[in-house]
């Protein structure tokens, strides 16, 4: 092996370079007021962001897309998970400073801008379809879809939409990935491939089910006690039976016609209860630590959103954004419509205390001992 030449720190992060990138569409920075720079500067530093938010959470995906999901990585996999969810953190920390420019100081070089947009924004997009946005959630920019908007003004394809449109061809997502590991998780010692799963599976769920309506039952029960009036007893009848044919119609996943498709659900669904509501078995410390980290993740990216939105709010108000979309709007729609682990998010409405959950049939599976023989 060669020996290389020594480098410098200024060449090796290849400074020269970086720092002449600050102009816009201008050929010289000298010319820009100190909001402009700043402005370029702070997207700059999201796009690395986003950068490594993307390679990390590529590993994690393919690390969950083998049919054997190896066990002694999954600490590396959930340090990668947390790490991007720090980087969410940072770009949600950017609009504090994105606040320090007044609507004047904004409004002095946004004309520059127009027709471009945030919205253009590939590897943001990227990172949505790569942990598994739906398509089917997406919101319109306003008069175009997401991936017309990312092309040049005249129609033609553009650098942009060239890496969102390889990024729709690489397969699975995230969530994909994930849903499929959970699928195949062992519930009660059972899998997939065994004779006897649907059955266990299903024994499993009524089992919790008994439980969560025994929990209901006593948290209603008092509720009902202290209730004033005819009218308060009733509608607290209500919101507890509702909340008991929710619990009952989500782990049973009776929303899905197709039967195939609703074992697999309730198999999936089932799998995360599994692994929160038994996290202190040997073998489930680390799945939970898994579960955990991608609920921490959407929620760095939700809050990412709603900042985004109100440090736009802020700036400019409610005016319709530069590349046609509804702005402020548009941003407040995505922290409500944009989900992706809904499944995750779900089970926290179904968890119990330790002391009502069913015990199991057969914990001793999940002890490191038993798994070793």
């Amino acid at each position: 092996m060669g020996s290389r030449e020594p480098t410098t720190y200024w060449d090796y992060l290849g400074l020269d370079t970086l720092l002449s990138l600050q102009s816009g569409i201008d050929e010289d920075e000298s010319a820009l007021a100190n909001e402009e720079v700043m402005f370029i500067v702070i997207h700059q530093i999201d796009e690395l962001w986003f950068k490594l938010a993307l390679r990390e959470v590529a590993a994690t995906r393919d690390h969950f897309a083998r049919e054997h999901v190896p066990e002694a990585s999954m600490a590396r996999v959930v340090r990668g998970l947390r790490r991007v969810t720090t980087v969410l953190g940072k770009l949600s920390d950017h609009f504090s400073l994105m606040e320090t420019l007044t609507t004047r100081d904004y409004l002095a070089f946004r004309d520059k801008l127009s027709p471009a947009s945030g919205f253009q924004s590939a590897q943001l997009r990227e990172l949505e379809i790569l942990l598994g946005l739906p398509m089917e959630d997406r919101i319109p920019l306003g008069h175009e879809d997401y991936l017309r908007a990312l092309r040049n003004p005249d129609g033609s394809p553009s650098a942009a939409s060239r890496k969102v449109e390889a990024r729709l061809q690489d397969t699975p997502s995230l969530r994909a990935a994930i849903e499929g590991w959970l699928h195949r998780t062992p519930i009660e010692g059972s899998k997939p491939e065994d004779p006897d799963d649907a059955e266990t599976v299903d024994r499993f769920l009524q089992r919790y089910l008994d439980a969560h309506a025994r929990e209901i039952g006593k948290i209603s029960k008092a509720a009902l006690a202290d209730a004033l009036t005819a009218e308060d007893r009733e509608r607290l009848e209500a919101r507890y039976a509702r909340e008991l044919a929710s619990a009952r119609a989500y782990l049973m996943a009776e929303e899905i016609e197709d039967e195939a498709q609703r074992r697999w659900a309730r198999r999936k669904r089932a799998a995360v209860v599994f692994i929160e509501s038994y996290r202190e078995l040997p073998l489930l410390t680390w799945p939970r630590e898994l579960v955990d980290a991608l609920v921490e993740l959407e929620q760095a990216f939700v809050i990412f959103r709603q900042r985004h939105a109100r440090m736009v709010e802020r700036v400019i108000g409610r005016r319709t954004g530069t590349g046609g979309s509804a702005g402020v709007d548009y941003l407040d729609q995505t922290a409500l419509r944009y989900r992706i682990f809904r499944d995750l998010w779900a089970a926290r409405t179904l968890l119990l205390r330790r002391e009502a959950l069913p015990p199991l049939e057969r914990p001793r599976y999940y002890d490191f001992a038993e798994a070793g023989r």
